[in-house]
């Protein structure tokens, strides 16, 4: 059975091995609380951070790179298109942007809100880093203009790392979308399998419901 390390970023691995009904175990990681205490994890990745797999022999860490792997090794799926599909070339884009061009930018804001100075907190770095994810954004508004999904008028893989980000977002700076990104969001987070990995992710659940004021 694969074993899931962490939640975080790690909810994108959940959701996709609940829409694939691959069997997994997650385990949690407590990034803030004594993890250089955590054998268990360290052992896996030395690095200290999350999420990582593990699949018999194989040891995976980044969350892009762990779906890429999943879908190769336990695919076929329609989950991935095969490079001959027409939309290959905007799943491929939308499946990285959704870590590099959105959540990683919005990852450098949440860390400098936390962990910086008062008075350090909105500086030039933050600004740049907003910058980067409203333009990339862009690109996923024009996309979602055209299709009801990121790639296609199928649902992906690609929407599962886009949604992440954008909830992220939404979650962590308050970042209000528009109609289009809301009613997307709406349609991603309405399939069976999302409520599944949040059922089986409770800290990612506690905290939304806790936003929530529920």
């Amino acid at each position: 059975m694969i074993t899931l390390y962490g939640e975080g970023r790690g909810f994108r691995v959940a959701w996709l091995l609940e829409e694939m009904e691959r069997p997994y175990r997650l385990r949690q990681v407590d990034l803030l609380d004594g993890i250089e205490t955590d054998s268990e994890f360290l052992a896996v990745n030395p690095a200290g951070f999350i999420p990582a797999i593990v699949d018999g022999d194989v040891t995976m860490v980044e969350s892009i790179a762990i779906m890429e792997y999943l879908l190769a090794r336990h695919g076929p799926s329609p989950l991935a298109p095969t490079p001959d599909d027409p939309s290959f070339p905007a799943y491929q884009q939308f499946l990285h942007m959704g870590e590099a061009g959105l959540a990683g930018p919005v990852n450098a804001i949440v860390a400098t809100h936390i962990l910086a100075p008062e008075a350090e907190r909105e500086n030039w770095t933050t600004g740049w880093a907003l910058g980067i994810f409203k333009s990339r954004l862009g690109l996923v508004s024009r996309q979602l203009a055209r299709t009801p999904y990121i790639a296609s008028d199928r649902f992906t893989a690609a929407d599962i790392s886009v949604t992440y980000a954008l909830q992220f977002a939404e979650r962590t700076i308050g970042f209000s979308f528009g109609a289009v990104e809301r009613d997307y969001i709406a349609r991603t987070t309405a399939r069976d399998a999302y409520r599944r990995a949040m059922d089986n992710c409770p800290a990612t659940k506690a905290w939304v419901a806790g936003m929530a004021g529920n």
